[in-house]
Protein backbone atom coordinates (compact mmCIF):
# COMPACT_ATOMS: atom_id res chain seq x y z
CA UNK A 1 0.00 0.00 0.00
CA UNK A 2 1.22 3.12 -1.28
CA UNK A 3 2.51 5.55 1.78
CA UNK A 4 0.19 8.95 2.36
CA UNK A 5 1.81 11.91 1.56
CA UNK A 6 1.51 14.80 3.72
CA UNK A 7 0.39 17.83 2.48
CA UNK A 8 1.97 21.61 2.50
CA UNK A 9 0.96 24.74 3.44
CA UNK A 10 0.02 26.62 0.38
CA UNK A 11 0.95 30.08 -0.35
CA UNK A 12 -1.11 32.36 -2.55
CA UNK A 13 -1.31 36.18 -2.52
CA UNK A 14 1.03 36.38 0.22
CA UNK A 15 -1.70 34.39 2.13
CA UNK A 16 -0.71 30.73 3.94
CA UNK A 17 -3.22 28.14 4.05
CA UNK A 18 -2.58 25.67 6.17
CA UNK A 19 -2.75 21.59 6.01
CA UNK A 20 -6.21 20.82 5.52
CA UNK A 21 -7.61 24.31 5.98
CA UNK A 22 -9.38 26.99 3.45
CA UNK A 23 -9.23 30.77 3.18
CA UNK A 24 -11.05 33.12 1.24
CA UNK A 25 -8.35 35.78 -0.59
CA UNK A 26 -9.17 38.81 -2.86
CA UNK A 27 -6.64 39.47 -5.91
CA UNK A 28 -7.23 43.23 -6.45
CA UNK A 29 -6.97 43.93 -10.22
CA UNK A 30 -8.33 47.60 -10.67
CA UNK A 31 -10.50 50.26 -8.80
CA UNK A 32 -13.12 52.01 -9.85
CA UNK A 33 -13.33 55.85 -10.80
CA UNK A 34 -14.06 56.29 -6.95
CA UNK A 35 -10.51 54.25 -5.97
CA UNK A 36 -13.14 52.12 -4.83
CA UNK A 37 -10.87 48.65 -5.18
CA UNK A 38 -11.92 45.76 -7.41
CA UNK A 39 -11.16 42.31 -6.36
CA UNK A 40 -11.25 38.56 -7.61
CA UNK A 41 -12.60 36.63 -4.74
CA UNK A 42 -10.42 33.52 -4.79
CA UNK A 43 -11.16 30.14 -2.15
CA UNK A 44 -8.07 28.14 -1.31
CA UNK A 45 -9.06 24.62 -0.36
CA UNK A 46 -5.54 23.43 1.08
CA UNK A 47 -6.12 19.30 1.64
CA UNK A 48 -4.62 17.00 4.37
CA UNK A 49 -2.24 15.15 1.51
CA UNK A 50 0.31 16.42 -1.11
CA UNK A 51 -1.47 16.15 -4.61
CA UNK A 52 -2.53 18.22 -7.95
CA UNK A 53 -3.43 22.06 -7.46
CA UNK A 54 -6.78 22.30 -9.71
CA UNK A 55 -7.42 25.86 -10.53
CA UNK A 56 -11.40 25.63 -11.13
CA UNK A 57 -12.32 28.91 -12.56
CA UNK A 58 -15.52 30.86 -13.93
CA UNK A 59 -17.18 34.25 -15.56
CA UNK A 60 -14.32 35.13 -17.74
CA UNK A 61 -16.59 36.21 -19.69
CA UNK A 62 -18.74 38.21 -17.18
CA UNK A 63 -21.92 37.42 -18.36
CA UNK A 64 -21.68 33.40 -18.37
CA UNK A 65 -23.20 32.34 -15.13
CA UNK A 66 -23.32 28.60 -14.80
CA UNK A 67 -19.99 27.84 -13.65
CA UNK A 68 -20.42 30.53 -10.92
CA UNK A 69 -22.86 28.50 -9.78
CA UNK A 70 -21.08 25.19 -10.02
CA UNK A 71 -18.36 26.93 -8.19
CA UNK A 72 -20.45 27.72 -5.35
CA UNK A 73 -21.84 24.49 -5.49
CA UNK A 74 -18.91 22.55 -5.61
CA UNK A 75 -17.05 24.58 -2.07
CA UNK A 76 -19.91 23.43 -0.63
CA UNK A 77 -19.06 19.75 -0.76
CA UNK A 78 -15.39 19.78 -0.56
CA UNK A 79 -14.28 18.99 2.56
CA UNK A 80 -10.18 20.23 2.76
CA UNK A 81 -9.49 16.88 5.74
CA UNK A 82 -10.14 14.69 3.62
CA UNK A 83 -9.03 16.54 -0.04
CA UNK A 84 -6.16 15.19 -1.89
CA UNK A 85 -3.99 18.52 -3.43
CA UNK A 86 -5.27 21.73 -3.51
CA UNK A 87 -8.43 23.28 -4.91
CA UNK A 88 -8.51 27.34 -6.26
CA UNK A 89 -11.87 28.04 -6.72
CA UNK A 90 -12.42 31.58 -8.63
CA UNK A 91 -16.20 31.76 -9.37
CA UNK A 92 -15.33 35.28 -11.05
CA UNK A 93 -12.70 36.14 -13.30
CA UNK A 94 -13.60 39.04 -15.11
CA UNK A 95 -15.17 41.11 -12.44
CA UNK A 96 -16.11 44.37 -14.24
CA UNK A 97 -18.06 41.73 -16.76
CA UNK A 98 -20.11 40.32 -14.03
CA UNK A 99 -21.01 43.19 -12.40
CA UNK A 100 -22.42 45.23 -15.26
CA UNK A 101 -24.03 41.64 -17.02
CA UNK A 102 -21.88 42.17 -19.79
CA UNK A 103 -19.26 39.75 -21.71
CA UNK A 104 -16.34 42.27 -21.90
CA UNK A 105 -14.72 44.50 -19.81
CA UNK A 106 -15.25 47.75 -19.68
CA UNK A 107 -13.41 48.90 -22.67
CA UNK A 108 -15.01 46.11 -24.93
CA UNK A 109 -11.96 43.79 -24.79
CA UNK A 110 -12.53 40.04 -24.64
CA UNK A 111 -10.91 38.94 -21.03
CA UNK A 112 -10.55 35.49 -22.81
CA UNK A 113 -8.23 36.74 -25.26
CA UNK A 114 -5.80 39.07 -23.36
CA UNK A 115 -3.55 36.29 -21.39
CA UNK A 116 -0.43 35.95 -21.01
CA UNK A 117 -1.12 39.94 -20.53
CA UNK A 118 1.03 42.91 -19.46
CA UNK A 119 1.72 45.04 -16.70
CA UNK A 120 1.54 47.89 -19.05
CA UNK A 121 -0.83 47.15 -21.84
CA UNK A 122 -4.59 47.81 -21.25
CA UNK A 123 -6.77 47.18 -18.73
CA UNK A 124 -7.94 43.42 -19.69
CA UNK A 125 -4.07 42.96 -20.55
CA UNK A 126 -3.29 44.32 -16.74
CA UNK A 127 -5.64 41.84 -15.42
CA UNK A 128 -5.07 38.31 -17.35
CA UNK A 129 -1.31 39.86 -16.61
CA UNK A 130 -2.37 39.41 -12.79
CA UNK A 131 -4.54 36.48 -12.66
CA UNK A 132 -1.78 34.42 -14.86
CA UNK A 133 0.99 35.45 -13.10
CA UNK A 134 0.16 35.19 -9.60
CA UNK A 135 -3.11 32.26 -10.04
CA UNK A 136 -2.84 30.01 -12.86
CA UNK A 137 1.26 29.68 -12.42
CA UNK A 138 0.68 27.96 -9.18
CA UNK A 139 -1.49 25.17 -10.86
CA UNK A 140 -0.87 21.98 -12.47
CA UNK A 141 -4.27 21.37 -13.73
CA UNK A 142 -7.41 23.69 -14.86
CA UNK A 143 -11.25 23.59 -15.52
CA UNK A 144 -12.61 26.56 -16.76
CA UNK A 145 -16.36 27.20 -16.97
CA UNK A 146 -17.87 29.08 -19.54
CA UNK A 147 -21.29 29.15 -21.45
CA UNK A 148 -22.59 29.98 -25.22
CA UNK A 149 -23.03 33.80 -25.64
CA UNK A 150 -25.81 36.13 -25.04
CA UNK A 151 -28.54 34.48 -26.71
CA UNK A 152 -27.02 31.25 -27.66
CA UNK A 153 -26.77 27.70 -25.80
CA UNK A 154 -24.46 25.64 -26.02
CA UNK A 155 -25.40 21.72 -25.42
CA UNK A 156 -23.06 20.13 -22.59
CA UNK A 157 -19.90 19.58 -23.59
CA UNK A 158 -15.99 19.74 -23.07
CA UNK A 159 -13.35 21.53 -25.47
CA UNK A 160 -9.40 21.11 -25.20
CA UNK A 161 -6.33 20.25 -27.01
CA UNK A 162 -6.99 16.52 -27.49
CA UNK A 163 -3.56 15.68 -28.54
CA UNK A 164 -2.21 16.46 -25.09
CA UNK A 165 -2.78 13.33 -23.38
CA UNK A 166 -3.69 14.57 -19.80
CA UNK A 167 -6.27 17.08 -21.39
CA UNK A 168 -7.92 13.82 -22.81
CA UNK A 169 -7.91 12.45 -19.43
CA UNK A 170 -9.59 14.99 -17.89
CA UNK A 171 -11.82 15.60 -20.71
CA UNK A 172 -12.92 11.89 -21.23
CA UNK A 173 -13.51 11.90 -16.92
CA UNK A 174 -15.65 15.26 -17.02
CA UNK A 175 -18.52 13.22 -18.96
CA UNK A 176 -20.11 15.13 -21.30
CA UNK A 177 -21.60 13.29 -24.65
CA UNK A 178 -19.38 14.78 -26.53
CA UNK A 179 -16.09 16.49 -26.37
CA UNK A 180 -14.71 18.97 -29.07
CA UNK A 181 -10.98 18.94 -30.13
CA UNK A 182 -10.81 22.39 -30.48
CA UNK A 183 -7.57 24.37 -31.43
CA UNK A 184 -5.95 26.50 -29.41
CA UNK A 185 -6.88 30.11 -29.79
CA UNK A 186 -3.90 32.98 -29.26
CA UNK A 187 -4.99 35.10 -25.86
CA UNK A 188 -7.02 32.55 -24.41
CA UNK A 189 -6.08 31.14 -20.78
CA UNK A 190 -6.45 27.39 -22.41
CA UNK A 191 -3.89 28.35 -24.78
CA UNK A 192 -1.14 30.10 -22.41
CA UNK A 193 -1.67 27.39 -19.96
CA UNK A 194 -1.07 24.75 -22.56
CA UNK A 195 2.26 26.42 -23.21
CA UNK A 196 3.29 26.63 -19.62
CA UNK A 197 2.47 22.23 -19.86
CA UNK A 198 -1.07 22.82 -17.56
CA UNK A 199 -3.11 20.77 -18.68
CA UNK A 200 -6.72 22.39 -19.61
CA UNK A 201 -10.28 22.01 -20.19
CA UNK A 202 -13.04 24.25 -21.30
CA UNK A 203 -16.68 23.06 -20.44
CA UNK A 204 -19.53 25.04 -22.09
CA UNK A 205 -23.12 24.95 -21.11
CA UNK A 206 -26.08 26.40 -21.54
CA UNK A 207 -26.92 30.61 -22.16
CA UNK A 208 -25.36 33.71 -21.09
CA UNK A 209 -27.03 35.37 -18.42
CA UNK A 210 -29.45 32.39 -17.42
CA UNK A 211 -29.10 29.28 -14.62
CA UNK A 212 -29.56 26.24 -16.35
CA UNK A 213 -29.90 23.43 -13.96
CA UNK A 214 -28.88 20.85 -16.33
CA UNK A 215 -25.66 22.48 -17.35
CA UNK A 216 -25.10 23.52 -14.00
CA UNK A 217 -25.65 19.98 -12.21
CA UNK A 218 -23.21 18.19 -15.37
CA UNK A 219 -20.90 20.80 -14.52
CA UNK A 220 -20.61 20.24 -10.94
CA UNK A 221 -20.81 16.32 -11.36
CA UNK A 222 -17.92 16.91 -13.86
CA UNK A 223 -15.52 18.80 -11.71
CA UNK A 224 -16.07 15.81 -9.31
CA UNK A 225 -15.40 13.61 -11.76
CA UNK A 226 -12.28 15.45 -13.07
CA UNK A 227 -10.85 15.65 -9.23
CA UNK A 228 -11.66 12.02 -8.41
CA UNK A 229 -9.60 10.82 -11.78
CA UNK A 230 -7.15 13.11 -10.49
CA UNK A 231 -7.06 11.10 -7.07
CA UNK A 232 -8.06 14.65 -5.42
CA UNK A 233 -11.37 13.02 -4.20
CA UNK A 234 -11.75 9.77 -1.97
CA UNK A 235 -13.77 7.31 -3.24
CA UNK A 236 -14.36 5.88 -7.25
CA UNK A 237 -15.90 7.72 -9.96
CA UNK A 238 -19.06 6.62 -10.45
CA UNK A 239 -19.14 4.48 -13.55
CA UNK A 240 -20.65 5.81 -16.36
CA UNK A 241 -22.97 4.95 -18.43
CA UNK A 242 -22.00 7.20 -21.43
CA UNK A 243 -18.62 7.90 -22.99
CA UNK A 244 -17.89 10.82 -24.53
CA UNK A 245 -17.80 10.80 -28.01
CA UNK A 246 -14.76 13.19 -29.95
CA UNK A 247 -15.98 15.38 -32.73
CA UNK A 248 -14.28 15.27 -35.79
CA UNK A 249 -15.18 18.79 -36.77
CA UNK A 250 -17.80 21.28 -36.04
CA UNK A 251 -19.29 24.36 -38.07
CA UNK A 252 -22.50 27.17 -37.69
CA UNK A 253 -24.76 27.03 -40.07
CA UNK A 254 -25.72 30.68 -41.13
CA UNK A 255 -29.01 32.44 -42.02
CA UNK A 256 -28.75 33.54 -45.59
CA UNK A 257 -31.92 36.07 -45.28
CA UNK A 258 -32.75 38.43 -42.39
CA UNK A 259 -36.40 37.63 -40.65
CA UNK A 260 -38.19 35.43 -38.09
CA UNK A 261 -36.63 31.99 -37.03
CA UNK A 262 -38.73 29.38 -36.73
CA UNK A 263 -36.55 26.46 -35.28
CA UNK A 264 -37.50 22.70 -36.32
CA UNK A 265 -34.89 21.15 -34.37
CA UNK A 266 -33.38 21.33 -30.83
CA UNK A 267 -30.41 21.33 -28.98
CA UNK A 268 -29.04 17.62 -28.75
CA UNK A 269 -31.26 16.60 -31.62
CA UNK A 270 -29.76 14.47 -34.42
CA UNK A 271 -30.29 15.97 -38.18
CA UNK A 272 -29.25 14.64 -41.63
CA UNK A 273 -27.93 16.06 -44.62
CA UNK A 274 -30.57 18.41 -45.90
CA UNK A 275 -32.96 18.46 -43.33
CA UNK A 276 -34.52 21.35 -42.69
CA UNK A 277 -33.39 23.03 -39.31
CA UNK A 278 -35.44 26.10 -39.06
CA UNK A 279 -37.47 28.46 -41.49
CA UNK A 280 -37.12 32.28 -41.82
CA UNK A 281 -39.98 33.93 -42.58
CA UNK A 282 -40.48 37.54 -43.22
CA UNK A 283 -42.86 39.40 -40.58
CA UNK A 284 -45.92 39.81 -42.98
CA UNK A 285 -44.98 36.13 -44.32
CA UNK A 286 -44.62 36.94 -47.63
CA UNK A 287 -41.00 35.11 -48.23
CA UNK A 288 -39.93 32.08 -46.71
CA UNK A 289 -36.48 30.34 -46.71
CA UNK A 290 -35.02 27.36 -45.61
CA UNK A 291 -31.88 26.61 -43.13
CA UNK A 292 -30.97 23.29 -44.09
CA UNK A 293 -28.21 21.16 -42.38
CA UNK A 294 -25.03 20.95 -44.94
CA UNK A 295 -24.03 17.46 -43.40
CA UNK A 296 -25.12 15.23 -40.79
CA UNK A 297 -24.46 15.41 -37.15
CA UNK A 298 -25.52 16.70 -33.49
CA UNK A 299 -27.23 20.04 -33.03
CA UNK A 300 -24.85 20.98 -29.84
CA UNK A 301 -25.62 25.32 -29.90
CA UNK A 302 -28.21 27.10 -31.02
CA UNK A 303 -29.60 30.72 -31.44
CA UNK A 304 -32.05 31.16 -29.31
CA UNK A 305 -33.39 34.70 -30.19
CA UNK A 306 -35.80 34.10 -33.55
CA UNK A 307 -34.51 36.96 -34.82
CA UNK A 308 -31.07 37.18 -37.43
CA UNK A 309 -29.83 39.10 -39.72
CA UNK A 310 -28.21 38.00 -43.02
CA UNK A 311 -25.20 36.01 -42.05
CA UNK A 312 -26.70 35.07 -38.26
CA UNK A 313 -24.83 32.06 -36.58
CA UNK A 314 -28.19 29.90 -36.17
CA UNK A 315 -27.39 26.38 -34.91
CA UNK A 316 -23.63 25.09 -34.53
CA UNK A 317 -23.29 21.75 -35.77
CA UNK A 318 -21.00 18.95 -34.68
CA UNK A 319 -20.10 15.97 -36.75
CA UNK A 320 -18.74 12.79 -36.12
CA UNK A 321 -16.71 9.43 -37.27
CA UNK A 322 -19.08 7.48 -35.45
CA UNK A 323 -22.90 7.18 -36.58
CA UNK A 324 -24.73 10.02 -35.01
CA UNK A 325 -27.55 7.86 -33.77
CA UNK A 326 -24.68 6.54 -31.21
CA UNK A 327 -24.34 10.10 -29.76
CA UNK A 328 -27.74 10.65 -29.41
CA UNK A 329 -28.31 7.36 -27.23
CA UNK A 330 -24.88 8.94 -25.22
CA UNK A 331 -27.44 12.32 -25.11
CA UNK A 332 -30.29 10.59 -24.16
CA UNK A 333 -28.20 8.43 -21.17
CA UNK A 334 -26.46 11.82 -20.20
CA UNK A 335 -29.86 13.49 -20.00
CA UNK A 336 -31.72 9.95 -18.10
CA UNK A 337 -28.66 10.64 -15.51
CA UNK A 338 -28.51 14.34 -14.86
CA UNK A 339 -32.08 15.26 -15.62
CA UNK A 340 -34.03 17.06 -18.36
CA UNK A 341 -32.52 20.30 -20.40
CA UNK A 342 -34.32 22.94 -19.08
Amino acid sequence: MAKVKINQPFTLLDTRVGVAERQTVQLEVAKLYTHTPMTIPIEVVNGAEAGPVLLVCAAIHGDELNGVEVVRQLLSKVDATTLRGTLIAVPIVNIFGFIHKSRYLPDRRDLNRCFPGSEQGSLGARMAYMFFDLVVKKCTHIIDLHTGAIHRSNLPQIRGDLSCEMTKEMAMAFGTPVAIDARLRNGSLRSEAAGLDIPVITYEAGEALRFDSLAIAAGLQGVENVMRKLRMLRGRRRKQRHDAVIAAATSWVRADVDGIVRAQVNLGERVSKGQILAYIDSPLGQSEEAVIAPRSGIVIGQQMLPLVNEGDAVFHLAYFAHANSIVEQQLETFIDDIGPIS
